[in-house]
């Protein structure tokens, strides 16, 4: 019966080709294929969509690069760039006070206490930026409390994650879907359209989370004492080496001696008759009696005693906190630092970086997930969501909290905020959303006109508007707009329309809802939430008007199930950056995730339909 009606269609207009329908629905599973295998960069993968389709035909030149000048694509430019601005002036971490003056010592409260500050500021700020923030903030508070991180961590990326959902500017995928409204004839969103649902959604989840959450989740990773390499099992692989006095090392500098080059070794110190030489130490002469702090594995160090006739001192053992005894003396000390999801590192080697002279620091073993990455350090892809534990001069680290490209994993030094610029900062973000939400201005008008206010008011300069910028994710939306159009233009959203609308016709309003928010949390968890909601707001538009449905309650509940995104570590970017710091296991996210998506799949559509009577 259903490949009859899709026969009868296909036959009765004109309008469909065949043909450009299977060549679009062919590039799509190809595109999908891609996303999930990871044959390359998402967004890279979407422009070779793009591409495609343009060689092919089944967009214009002009549809193929409209994607960058889609409305949507430039405010969310905007925004992160306003998020920026938020957070480089510090206006994010005033609260930090009253997470730990209200978190009190009760898990449950802590919980509570968290989620109610993160939420609201989630709304308003990509919560990238937020998680980024509070990742010291919270790393910090446990070590206070003699609390395992991964206690909160989780929590805290769930709760900014149900805090985007409570207006239009909290997500990227929410401005993307109020784009693909506008342009299939239903108008924008308005700023606060769906807060009263986001609200008691929020509500329901942040129950959940301090309720459920410290029973399910493990402590993964221990109580942060003053040792923060205890975790990075490096007893075997930091070692003491003395240089013979018949050494061919003797006379040489170490970048001389090559043997950071040709073993896999980093020399983190130099000890001179009882003096300490810490980094930059590759034009120091080695001298007869020399001892080498270096990292790397036994046989590596085995193999060097036997070629360079150095001897391995047998009693060092390094455990606990005596590592960092020994390589925090003076301006030295060892801390943690995470790959951000704009970084430019990401696919790149240590190696390939010159991560040494970069940033002067070493890095001493790389944590994902739960891999231990300690060996070959110089010859591994950096990911995004990577745990680098780094060891350097103190003024490094200051450095390295300045930089886009990685997050050290402690209070940021105020130092570097521009704090006096805080209160312009806020007051130019309440102006932004106060123009959109009483409709004086469109979103985007307000967030160019906030950009521009942030760079003159000096809360941004103007160097760091493009670092700002999540390249990857515009990139993503400029490429696959374009297949959006494709799917309009061949009929293949119809076509694939064809089939739900026949399932839609024998169920309730709630069913359908439900079905449409399921398919898009699967999308979601396997592809991108973006990606999922390009997918499934016109598909959803097309069987809404067949059903008698409005057409604003499917995307809702599209907008929703991609947002909420919790049963995997990279089915939303604040869960990949916090699985590493948090020490978490695939499992975990499941555990805790499964069940919290499971109440947001049932309860949604039941408050879509009790709030807005869609039928």
């Amino acid at each position: 019966m259903l490949a009859k009606r899709l026969k009868e269609i296909i036959k009765k207009n004109k309008l469909l080709d065949l043909m450009e329908i299977v060549l679009t629905l062919i590039i799509l599973g190809l595109a999908l294929i891609s996303f999930v295998f990871e044959w390359l960069p998402v967004d890279l993968t979407a422009i070779a969509v793009a591409i495609v389709l343009m060689l092919l035909r089944l967009v214009s030149p002009e549809e193929g690069i409209a994607g960058f000048g889609n409305s949507a694509t430039i405010t969310v430019m905007a925004m992160f760039i306003l998020s920026a601005g938020v957070t480089r002036t510090g206006a994010v971490q005033v609260v930090r006070d009253l997470l730990i003056s209200w978190g009190g010592k009760n898990i449950v409260r802590q919980i509570f206490v968290m989620g109610i500050i993160v939420g609201p500021i989630s709304a308003f700020i990509n919560n990238t930026a937020v998680v980024a923030v509070f990742i010291p903030i919270i790393e910090d508070w446990c070590k206070k409390q003699s609390l395992s991180v991964s206690k909160l961590l989780m929590p805290l990326s769930f709760a900014s994650i149900l805090g985007g959902t409570l207006t239009l500017v909290g997500t990227s995928t929410n401005i993307l879907a109020s784009g693909l409204s506008q342009s299939l004839g239903y108008g924008e969103f308005k700023m606060f359209q769906f807060t009263t649902l986001g609200a008691i959604v929020f509500a329901i989840g942040l129950c959940y989370l301090a309720f459920f959450s410290p029973r399910i989740l493990s402590n993964r990773k221990k109580p942060r004492t003053d040792s923060v390499s205890q975790g990075y099992e490096l007893d075997d692989y930091v070692t003491e080496i003395v240089v013979s006095r018949n050494s061919s090392l003797i006379g040489q500098t170490l970048r001389e001696s090559g043997i950071q080059r040709k073993f896999d070794i980093d020399v983190l110190e130099l000890i001179h008759q009882g003096a300490h030489f810490p980094q930059p130490i590759a034009d120091k002469v080695i001298s007869g009696g020399d001892i080498l702090i270096v990292r790397g594995s036994r046989e590596v160090v085995i193999q060097i005693k036997d070629e360079k006739e150095i001897e391995v001192l047998p009693d060092v053992k390094f455990n606990h906190g005596e590592l960092e005894k020994e390589l925090n003396t003076g301006e030295e000390k060892i801390g943690e630092v995470l790959i951000l999801s704009n970084s430019r590192l990401i696919g790149s080697t240590l190696k390939d970086l010159r991560f040494r002279q970069r940033y002067n620091a070493t890095v001493l073993a790389i944590r994902r997930g739960q891999d231990l990455i300690r060996e070959r350090l110089g010859k591994v892809p950096l990911r995004f969501g990577d745990l680098l534990l780094l060891q350097g001069p103190k003024q490094s680290f200051l450095g390295l909290q300045t930089t886009r490209e990685l997050l050290v994993l402690e209070q940021r030094d105020v130092e570097n905020l521009r704090l006096d610029k805080a209160k312009f900062a806020i007051a130019i973000c309440l102006g932004v959303i106060l123009l959109s939400a009483f409709n004086i201005v469109p979103i985007l008008v307000s967030a160019l006109a906030g950009v521009m206010a942030m760079v003159l008011t000096d809360c941004l300069k103007p160097g760091e508007i493009y670092g700002a910028v999540r390249w990857d994710v515009i990139f993503l939306l400029a490429g696959l707009i374009p297949l959006g159009t494709a799917m309009n233009n061949s009929g293949a959203t119809q076509w694939l329309a064809t089939p739900l609308e026949l399932i839609g016709s024998n169920l309730s309003g709630y069913w359908v809802l439900l079905f449409f928010y399921i398919v898009t949390s699967v999308l979601t968890a396997i592809l991108s939430n973006n990606a999922a909601v390009l997918l499934m707001i016109p598909l959803g538009v097309q069987v809404a008007e067949t059903l008698n449905i409005q057409p604003l309650a499917i995307m809702f509940a599209v907008v929703f199930a991609a947002s909420n995104s919790f049963m995997t570590p990279i089915g939303y970017q604040t869960n990949t950056m916090i699985y590493s710091p948090g020490g978490y296991k695939f499992i975990d996210f499941m555990r805790l995730g499964t069940p919290l998506s499971v109440l947001m799949a049932l309860v949604t559509p039941a408050l879509i339909i009790l709030l807005y009577n869609p039928f």
